[in-house]
């Protein structure tokens, strides 16, 4: 694990996305006539600035998830999909052959069941809190979060895991002095590769 003042990745996988967002605004458009703002794949209002890293985990991928940083567990919220969930099979494919962007055509970003776990941690000495984002593809026979609210967890702790293929977003504060360091393309590994510092 890296050591410093940063946030790894919570996943092995590609990412598909990697940006700052203002509030509201549309940060993928998924489908024609379908965006995804950060409120969206969180499930909650935000009202400042966020970087946003989506890694897709093809069904290759190890799937158990982990910290991006040291913190406290606040809460973890389990949403259902609307409707039956999406196959992430476009995910899949444009990133098998590096199509961009990776997201296009894959409505999961948005609709599919999800478990969203906040962490409350530090970085250069402010609180700042994560996102962790576990959203479920058509094939996943559960989202498991194994940390309860209240427990602390180290970067890079083991946090849950997601049954066959699936996606995992991380979501903070656009902090001035916080820089992205993977783009659309990158493969990560959980635990080991440094998203934010």
């Amino acid at each position: 694990m890296p050591p410093g003042d940063n946030l790894v990745s919570p996943a092995d996988g590609v990412v598909v996305y990697a940006l700052r967002v203002a509030p509201g605004e549309p940060v993928v458009s998924v489908k024609r006539g379908l965006a995804a703002s950060v409120d969206d794949i969180v499930r909650e209002e935000i009202s400042e600035p966020k970087f946003l890293v989506g890694i897709f985990m093809s069904p290759f991928d190890v799937h158990h998830n982990r910290a991006p940083l040291a913190g406290i567990i606040e809460w973890t919220r389990h949403h259902p999909g609307s409707g039956r969930n999406h196959s992430m099979a476009s995910m899949h494919w444009r990133s098998l052959l590096r199509r961009e962007p990776r997201y296009a055509n894959s409505p999961h970003v948005v609709r599919n069941n999800r478990a969203v776990t906040r962490i409350e941690g530090r970085l250069r000495g402010e609180p700042i809190a994560c996102y962790v984002v576990q959203i479920g593809a058509r094939t996943v026979a559960g989202i498991d979060v194994d940390i309860p609210p209240g427990e602390r967890v180290e970067k890079g702790q083991r946090i849950g895991m997601i049954r066959i293929g699936s996606q995992v977003d991380v979501v903070v504060p656009a902090l001035p002095s916080l820089r992205l360091r993977v783009c659309p393309g990158d493969r990560v590994r959980a635990g080991e590769t440094i998203l934010l510092d």
